[in-house]
């Protein structure tokens, strides 16, 4: 009984509770959306004979691919999912417009390349986004797509999908898919390093970290470096990922990618019930050892105060989408296409946009000893 609680409190704290998403594709075609994203799809989970929802908490030993395109809702707020439990409304709800399987994985990697052709040199990067806990196909591919239009992503969006009960009572479930589905990840990060893209950028939020840095490990210990090489920057928001099976993983990773950013929380509830949940243990996500991720070269973006310090503030929160979109500051740190010379320049930064004094960016050691030793020299 105290498991089932736990439970209960758990999805209600994660923002993946209420009706679960449908997609609307076999729904009548109704207004056309306000606008519309594109996102490619590779995926863990086993092919439905559900037209409405092709893919299930089944798990595929096969990565299968598609290509969707979502519509975004006239009325969509910035850092929300309008979702229905219904037939959507594609001018009220996130929709899915078009979908198509791609069978194979040469034809897959011609229309990504197809696809980064199509921007600006600048923007040839490819955006692979892994969600979290407690999400269906739809729940999840939602996400990624408000993610891409609330950011401003020019990228290609892919999207990797790892079978998520999407359940209440399917936590362990979750944990046990999370580590099935790290060998497709590891396979979706090697295609996406074959692509055309001069920069592959990878996100895992909550439990969809732990598929994240599982892939990463895979990668460096069967000998596939050159793929984990071509990463330009890994993000683990809210990372629920034991301390010490982290520090591990990192261990057999070796050299990380750069950047490599953590967004943490000391007041997201959700992490503290997963904490409960396997045994005490603190997660990485609630930040309760910095020093450790600096001392690894890790950036750590501390949330706690900013807009409550939720477990999805990271795809919330209109602040942080204010800082990343501001040029002067979060895309040249995390990049590292110019480290500031002085920490006042952060703080100088982070002025310009409203709120954003709520925000605490931990620098790597690296940076930080090179700040030291530049003001050393003066």
């Amino acid at each position: 009984m105290r498991l089932c609680v736990l439970l209960i409190i758990l999805i209600s704290l994660t923002g993946c509770g209420g009706p679960r998403a449908v997609l609307g594709l076999d729904g009548p075609a109704g207004r056309d959306p306000k606008t519309t994203e594109t996102i490619y799809l590779a995926t863990t989970r086993a092919r439905s004979d559900n037209p409405g929802l092709p893919y299930s908490a089944g798990r595929s030993l096969k990565l299968n691919f598609a290509r969707f395109e979502i519509g975004i809702p006239e009325n969509h707020i910035p850092g929300h999912v309008e979702k229905t439990g219904r037939t959507p409304d594609p001018s009220r709800h996130f929709t899915a417009r078009e979908y198509q399987p791609i069978e194979q994985r040469k034809q897959f990697i011609a229309q990504l390349n197809a696809a980064l052709a199509t921007r600006a040199p600048k923007d040839r990067e490819i955006f692979i986004f892994v969600h979290g806990y407690n999400n269906n196909f739809a729940d999840s591919i939602f996400r990624n797509a408000q993610i891409v239009h609330d950011y401003n992503i020019n990228a290609v969006a892919l999207h990797y999908a790892w079978p998520s009960g999407g359940a209440l009572p399917l936590y362990v479930f979750d944990r046990d898919s999370a580590l099935v589905g790290r060998a497709g990840l590891a396979e979706t990060i090697e295609i996406a390093s074959r692509t055309k893209a001069n920069r592959v950028i990878l996100v895992g939020h909550s439990m969809g970290a732990y598929v994240v840095t599982e892939a990463l490990r895979d990668l460096a210990v069967t000998g596939r470096r050159s793929s984990l090489d071509r990463l330009g920057g890994v993000v683990l928001a809210a990372p629920d990922i034991d301390v010490d099976v982290f520090q591990s993983q990192v261990r057999d990773i070796g050299k990380l990618p750069k950047p490599f950013t953590i967004i943490v929380s000391r007041r997201d509830r959700a992490l503290g019930i997963s904490r409960r949940l396997t045994g005490g243990h603190p997660r990485v996500g609630s930040g309760s050892d910095i020093a450790m991720l600096q001392q690894k070269e890790i950036a750590v973006i501390d949330a706690s105060d900013l807009d409550g310090g939720r477990h999805n503030v990271f795809a919330s929160s209109q602040t942080l989408m204010d800082v990343v979109n501001n040029n002067d500051l979060m895309r040249n740190l995390l990049r590292e296409e110019q480290a500031p010379a002085t920490q006042t320049l952060i703080g100088d930064s982070a002025s310009v946009v409203e709120g954003a004094a709520s925000l605490v960016i931990f620098l790597p050691a690296r940076i930080l000893g090179g700040m030291a030793n530049a003001v050393a020299a003066r």
